[in-house]
């Protein structure tokens, strides 16, 4: 047993505990509070000097973006309040409240605190941390303009649903991902030039029209049909069966094949364990009757009518030349997720 004597010495900062029995100490990190006086700490002994109400105007920005962060942290990501104390971490909220103070655009704010949150998810310096702080510091030399082309070609060059089976599901996933940006795209060069200057993407030298890429993720989505016939004089052992075909949707008086895409398919006929010999005749059927790219554009505009907009930025203007680097892919995803509440990990692409 110790002894009575509890008798200490403690340092300045320290915090003195003494009981008759065991002592339990939990670590819970920083606080909401704690957190925000951190944050505004920083950008106080970092921001430079501005006179008069500039300053005041700065520091209530870098106030409000900071709340912003700060309540959404607490809703997708409570743990990263214990991010407060990393130097790294500070430094990418020091550039989110500089940006903010310097210009107080809304929607940049929110694309900047959703890329914050991302950041705040990663536990150590890896390649997404790395990005995802180059970043922040991309974003804010972009316009609407320009971050609402990386949207749209992250969407649709590196995206793809699994779960559009029909021309209906097509046209609220438009609505929700494509209509918002729809009518910012914009054709000029300087657009894509500068974009690649920022380290966003490269503008190279072939073409990938957006009919193309729409026809290669949703092939099922753009097929004329065939006859039932066609199965039988083909000899397909399995028939007619509903995993595998199903009425046009385009002509129901005829029939296609149940897919969205070529590697859909491939996986399908697998996990039925489908003969080689019929899997050849499927995929066989799975290429007929697909409708040109004029075809396509039209039946995409009967089902949305806003899309002719985006069909002709995309022709008419170097979007279409236009790759994404890891940076870029960030933005646009960050941009994507700020409009529709959610989207998929940004871990998926950059890992």
């Amino acid at each position: 047993m110790f002894g009575a004597n509890q008798d200490q010495s403690v340092e300045d900062g320290a915090t003195a505990i003494q009981a008759g029995r065991d002592v339990l100490i939990t670590q819970t990190g920083l606080s909401y509070s704690e957190v925000r006086d951190v944050a505004l700490d920083v950008f106080r002994a970092n921001f430079f000097q501005l006179a008069g109400p500039a300053m005041e105007t700065a520091k209530a920005r870098a106030q409000e973006i900071t709340e912003d962060f700060l309540t959404k942290l607490q809703q997708e990501n409570p743990n990263g309040f214990g991010k407060g104390q990393d130097p790294d971490f500070q430094h990418a909220l020091f550039t989110v409240q500089r940006e903010y103070a310097r210009n107080g655009d809304k929607d940049l704010g929110d694309l900047l605190v959703d890329l914050l949150v991302d950041r705040s998810k990663q536990e150590q310096r890896d390649i997404l941390q790395i990005v995802l702080n180059e970043s922040l510091a991309t974003a804010p030399k972009l316009t609407d303009s320009q971050l609402a082309v990386l949207a749209m070609i992250f969407l649709f060059r590196y995206t793809q649903s699994q779960w559009i089976g029909n021309h209906q599901i097509l046209g609220e996933y438009l609505d929700r991902y494509v209509l918002p940006f729809s009518s910012k795209l914009v054709k000029n060069d300087a657009c894509y030039q500068h974009l690649d200057f920022t380290g966003c993407g490269s503008i190279e030298a072939g073409e990938a029209p957006l009919e193309h890429i729409l026809d290669h993720h949703y092939s099922g989505l753009f097929l004329k049909g065939f006859e039932q016939s066609e199965i039988v004089s083909r000899e397909i052992s399995i028939g007619l069966d509903s995993n595998f075909f199903i009425p046009c949707l385009n002509d129901s008086s005829k029939i296609q094949v149940r897919a969205n895409n070529l590697t859909m398919l491939n996986q399908n006929l697998n996990n039925h364990n489908i003969s080689t010999e019929d899997q050849e005749k499927i995929i066989e059927l799975f290429s007929m009757g697909k409708m040109s790219n004029p075809e396509i554009r039209e039946k995409c505009i009967s089902i949305r009518p806003f899309m002719e907009t985006v069909f002709d930025s995309w022709e008419n203007s170097k979007i279409k030349s236009f790759t994404l680097t890891s940076v870029g892919m960030a933005i646009g995803h960050a941009n994507i997720k700020r409009l529709t509440g959610e989207f998929a990990s940004l871990s998926i692409w950059i890992n």
